[in-house]
């Protein structure tokens, strides 16, 4: 799980997706009734908090991807996902070395995520 500092009142939060994203269109000529709806993936939802967070996020993002991949579990929680937990606590000390109290993740193991 990835948890930030905010920015506005510094307690610890977390991006979620609440709802799911919905695009359509607009036509020049004529009325376009259709709405796509889907929820964001794990780089899409965090870019969307940029300015919301002590930290930024696209550095943030480029450290996530150095040690596993985001994504959005559920279509709901922002998790990264790594190989194995020797990974997981290297990315867990880059988090620490580069953004100090700023960013750091909480580990959930797979099995209780199953």
């Amino acid at each position: 799980m990835v948890w930030f500092k905010c920015a506005a009142v510094h307690d610890p939060v977390r991006p979620v997706v609440k709802r799911p994203a919905a695009i359509g269109w607009e036509a020049k000529h004529r009325q376009v009734d259709l709405v796509i709806e889907g929820p964001l993936k794990g780089e899409e939802l965090l870019r969307r908090m940029k300015g919301w967070f002590t930290a930024d996020v696209y550095q943030a993002i480029d450290v996530f991807q150095q040690h596993g991949k985001l994504k959005v579990l559920d279509e709901k929680d922002l998790v990264v996902e790594t190989r194995d937990m020797d990974q997981m606590e290297s990315l867990s000390n880059t988090l620490h070395q580069v953004f100090n109290d700023q960013v750091w993740i909480e580990v959930i193991p797979r099995k209780k995520l199953v």
